[in-house]
């Protein structure tokens, strides 16, 4: 088995019982194929030799029983291998999708959707194409060619030779052929993933493309990837198109000896008429597994090319490991970040440096900066989607880095700046984190987000369905709903990641009005490029390019007279 397909083992061994059948299967069903073939055999020669009409009568009905025998084997055949193709395929996906969700933020930002796309989908079925026909068809041709070589030798050594003097030829073209289809095919998938890329990333950006009326200057560069995809495409057919008339040839060559050769020997005695018969089945009975050769090649090659590129990513090692997949944590009073420093691996300055600050129980603490003061990624280690380069991060006096990430994340609220919206309903997409949500806790939600009298005005209420990454909603009404899912999973930290930058400042003290009575009892860290967000925490640390160059309450940063005073009074004559 080729290497690539080394990862495929452990579905073979754990659907072993369904291949091992559908080999014997496919055994029995050439086995009666050749006995059709014996008493057709017989039958001519028995026709031959003026034998009563009655032996014809016989071998018409064996041939028809072996016939039916045969395509009994043939269904159960299929039902083993193809059912078994489809299993592999359902488990193959099921582990792709499980570590599309292990895999952290760094490995994102190096791969394109569509390609990830491409492979939880083309590819796996191109696997399946493998694991289900090819091989199906693979076993049969092998199991075909012992059977029915080993029947011809039988019958008649040399005419046999002759009949199989082709293969050398055959051998030597799959060599050749198999090398062409795999170069190709790779080229070929490698180039359907940029085009899936392109149309995924086109379709995300519809308002934009359309915004700017470059609809034309896109589908001209859609048709130059189809064209190439396109050419890619019709140079792998032409291999496969070369690769029938061949074996067509070779089969015919072979049919031209028996008639010649076997029309001999009858006039010398040694072979009856029905041996020659016989021999243009055999030769038939081979015509298609011969004929596949080329198909499995290209498929097999194909498949390989794919799960190479499967493979890439599941034996990728997330770099952020949930240390105690089995234990659950208890979230109860704190969380502290101590000396904490990051830099990003494609940076060579920290996004933060020394970072030190306590959150106890029923306290809340702002963060205040600009862009790219390194606000965000405060909230990224806080949700331990990154680990610090420098430094700790302690929850209730224990290292977030030996917590149990499921049990931690479960008792946080995460709003994020980039709202991320599923197309379903408002109703749907409040309970999100967390199952079974009575609608009381959704509307009281949905109410301290300042949300409610909004989804109220609609003609659906909470079951009004929003579309694709909530398309049918404003930016402030996507960060309320946000907002609303956080709150109702009633989590013991909240995190608030600039949430408030798309919505009014009448709504803005709207929310926070809500947020102060929802977050009592909880810890609080709300981040901000403005002060109106988080003048009202207990605590606020200013940020600037990655360092607190400010720290204190409001008031208290207010009579320092610096950056966070500053910043008041721009807010004040905006």
């Amino acid at each position: 088995m080729n290497r690539p397909f080394k990862h495929l083992n452990k579905y073979f061994w754990q659907y072993r019982r369904p291949f091992i059948l559908g080999v014997v299967f496919v055994g029995l069903a050439n086995i009666f194929a050749v006995y059709q073939a014996v008493y057709v055999r017989e039958a001519f020669n028995s026709l031959a030799d003026g034998s009563a009409a009655a032996n014809i009568w016989l071998f018409t009905g064996i041939i028809f029983g072996t016939a039916i025998i045969r395509g009994v084997f043939m269904y159960m055949m299929r039902q083993s291998l193809i059912v078994m193709s489809r299993n592999i395929e359902y488990d193959l996906k099921n582990e792709i999708y499980a570590q599309y969700q292990k895999l952290d933020f760094a490995f994102y930002k190096t791969h394109y959707t569509g390609d990830l796309m491409n492979r939880i989908s083309e590819d796996v079925g191109r696997v399946r194409m493998y694991v289900g026909p090819a091989i199906m068809y693979l076993v049969n041709m092998l199991t075909m060619f012992v059977v029915v070589i080993s029947s011809m030798f039988t019958v008649n050594a040399e005419l046999a030779l002759y009949v199989l003097a082709p293969l050398p030829i055959l051998s030597i073209s799959v060599y050749f052929i198999n090398n062409t289809i795999n170069k190709r095919s790779d080229r070929l998938q490698s180039k359907l993933s940029d085009l899936s890329t392109f149309v995924q990333e086109t379709f995300s950006g519809l308002r934009v493309v359309k915004a700017f009326a470059k609809q034309g200057a896109m589908a001209n560069s859609f048709e130059k990837e189809a064209h190439d995809y396109r050419n890619r495409s019709l140079s792998l057919a032409m291999v496969d198109a070369l690769w029938f008339p061949l074996m067509l040839l070779l089969v015919g060559l072979s049919s031209i000896f028996t008639v010649y050769i076997g029309g001999l020997k009858v006039m010398e005695g040694t072979i009856g008429p029905g041996t020659i018969a016989e021999f243009i089945i055999y030769i038939t009975m081979l015509t298609f597994p011969v004929a596949m050769l080329g198909w499995l090649t290209s498929t097999t090659q194909r498949a390989a090319a794919s799960q190479v590129r499967i493979n890439e990513f599941l034996h990728t090692i997330p770099i952020i490991q949930n240390p105690e997949p089995d234990a659950n944590f208890a979230f109860e009073t704190d969380v502290e970040f101590k000396n904490v420093s990051f830099a990003y691996p494609d940076k060579t300055y920290n996004a933060l440096s020394d970072i030190s600050f306590k959150l106890t129980q029923g306290k809340s603490l702002g963060i205040l900066g600009h862009t790219g003061s390194g606000k965000t990624t405060i909230c990224q280690l806080l949700l331990r989607l990154t680990d610090p380069t420098h430094g700790h991060i302690y929850i209730d006096g224990k290292p977030l880095n030996k917590i149990n990430l499921d049990s931690y994340r479960q008792t946080v609220g995460y709003v994020p700046q980039d709202v991320f919206l599923f197309s379903d309903t408002l109703r749907n997409n409040i309970a999100f984190g967390k199952e079974k949500l009575d609608d009381l806790v959704i509307i009281q939600a949905a109410k301290e987000a300042a949300l409610y009298d909004t989804i109220e005005a609609m003609p659906e209420g909470f079951e009004t369905l929003i579309g694709e990454r909530g398309i049918t909603l404003s930016g402030g009404q996507k960060q309320r709903l946000s907002i609303a899912r956080a709150l109702a999973m009633d989590p013991k930290l909240l995190v608030f990641d600039d949430c408030l930058s798309a919505v009014d400042t009448q709504t803005e003290k709207q929310i926070i009005d809500g947020l102060k009575s929802a977050v009592k009892g909880k810890i609080a860290l709300i981040v901000s490029h403005r002060p109106s967000g988080i003048m009202h925490c207990d605590e606020i640390l200013v940020l600037e390019n990655g360092s607190v160059i400010e720290r204190g309450n409001h008031r208290s940063l207010v009579e320092m007279g610096g950056r966070y005073a500053k910043m008041l009074e721009d807010l004040t004559f905006e």
